[in-house]
């Protein structure tokens, strides 16, 4: 940990707003405990409803609980996500100030405020308190930046499959490579897609947007952007644990407990590289018939796999799958997704290409086969198979809009054996010593890091 000569000056207190879902939680509590590692105080601030069902050893970060309106049932149980969102913003916005009151007469008032991007009138809360305001994007750089270029209306959405878009600093974009909410903006996806570029609405009085990334990964690109705002990657906000073991304690934070042995155990007696780990998320759902081709690509396969699959989902597994496919597989409900990729045994994800997950996987040194299912998905699957070279993306069958199963036997095949594959898993040692090296101390990610808290001291002198 670096002092700089801190011990002397007053100690900054930031607050970090979590927004609700696992995906958007995991980024910013593990930037919560970096900071705190590094000497300054954080303090989350979760929903009412998300704080019941958080592990109680989230260790040193403490906790302030702030009302999304909906504090028994949560965002289930606001029938929709402009229901959820207005109410949040409405209820949020009064609770959120509570909390910021409470503090103001303390030995620690607040410095800064955090906030996932989603939620811009989180900053708008901040500067009504005369608080720094920190976006932290949990998306990709490159995701953010095509938000950004359609939101200044700089993007026409190619038409024909074989037409492309360039923007700046990054690959051509096929229409199927685009973010679904810009492609598809029809019925329920109109408000996620308003939603995601009102995140720009306020930037003009951001004082920092931190993204979840690093700087090798998508150099390109952020050259792009630091001239709009002052622009830090911070990432992968990964465990610490699994990268450089830089901060004590800093393990998987969950929303949920789970017995790890059976699925760890099981993974002890396959050999190294050889399991197939398959892990769609925790928000997409297959329809029946896609589960069945997944699961024909693996019987047919016959590699070792470790599938996930939702207690609600497992009625459109094939009859007799797990019995056919006990030899070499085992389908769980749920695993610690980072333990499992950390596996020697792992060789290959099946991945929806969720920002978290591809950033694991690329910190943990996992080669990928991407089937996206939805939002940021292509983009990342994209950047996956062109621009990191660490993986393959699926080909749907475009008359069913679902992978067959030989498709996905295909992938397995390319990504785990000949001249592809040994050139992929090069390529993903080369991202998981990089991820690494970023968080080190003096990487690009850690000097962000110390630059932000070294400003944040000098407002506390000043």
């Amino acid at each position: 940990m670096e002092n700089n000569g801190r011990d002397s000056l007053p100690t900054p207190h930031v607050l970090v707003f979590v927004g609700p879902g696992q995906g958007h939680m995991n980024p910013l509590l593990h930037f919560a405990k970096r900071l705190i590692f590094k000497g300054i105080k954080s303090t989350l601030a979760v929903t009412v409803f998300i704080s019941k069902s958080m592990q109680s050893d989230v260790g040193s970060i403490p906790i302030e609980t702030i009302s999304d309106g909906f504090d028994e049932g949560g965002f289930d149980s606001a029938g929709g996500a402009e229901a959820y969102n207005e109410r949040f913003k409405d209820v949020g916005s009064r609770t959120l100030a509570e909390v910021i009151q409470k503090y103001e007469g303390s030995e620690y008032p607040f410095t800064c405020l955090v906030y996932d991007s989603f939620f811009p009138w989180v900053l708008d809360v901040a500067k009504r308190f005369g608080l720094e305001g920190a976006s932290f994007v949990t998306q990709s750089c490159a995701v953010f930046a095509i938000y950004y270029h359609v939101r200044q209306e700089c993007v026409t959405i190619p038409s024909a499959e074989q037409d492309t878009v360039v923007l700046p600093g990054l690959p051509p974009l096929g229409v199927t490579e685009f973010p679904s909410f810009i492609v598809d903006k029809e019925s329920n996806n109109s408000y996620f897609f308003s939603m995601l570029l009102g995140q720009f609405s306020n930037l003009d009085k951001v004082d920092w947007v931190f993204i979840n990334t690093f700087h090798d990964l998508e150099s390109e690109v952020l050259s792009t952007l630091v001239g709009l705002w002052r622009v830090k990657t911070i990432g992968p906000s990964v465990p610490s644990v699994y990268l450089n073991k830089s901060v004590d304690g800093d393990t998987d934070l969950s929303l949920r407990k789970a017995n790890t042995d059976a699925y760890l155990g099981w993974l002890d007696t396959k050999e190294a590289g050889s399991v197939v780990f398959i892990s769609f998320g925790s928000l997409a759902k297959l329809g029946e018939e896609q589960m069945e081709e997944v699961a024909k690509g693996l019987r047919e396969s016959k590699r070792n796999f470790l599938w996930v699959v939702r207690e609600k989902e497992k009625s459109k597994l094939p009859t007799k799958f797990e019995e056919d496919t006990s030899e070499y597989g085992l389908v769980v409900p749920w695993c610690s997704q980072l333990e499992v990729l950390n596996h020697r045994a792992v060789g290959c994800f099946v991945t929806h290409c969720g920002w978290n997950s591809t950033l694991e996987a690329l910190s943990l040194g996992v080669s990928m086969v991407g089937i996206p299912q939805w939002s940021d998905q292509p983009t990342n699957a994209k950047c996956v198979e062109s621009v990191w070279e660490v993986g393959v993306r699926a080909k749907v069958d475009i008359e069913k809009g679902i992978v067959r199963g030989e498709e996905i036997e295909r992938c397995l095949k390319e990504v785990m054996e000949g001249v592809r594959g040994e050139t992929i898993r090069k390529n993903t040692t080369r991202w998981k010593e990089l991820a690494k090296k970023a968080l080190d101390a003096g990487g690009s990610s850690d000097k962000n890091i110390e630059e932000f808290l070294d400003h944040l001291f000098k407002l506390k002198r000043s």
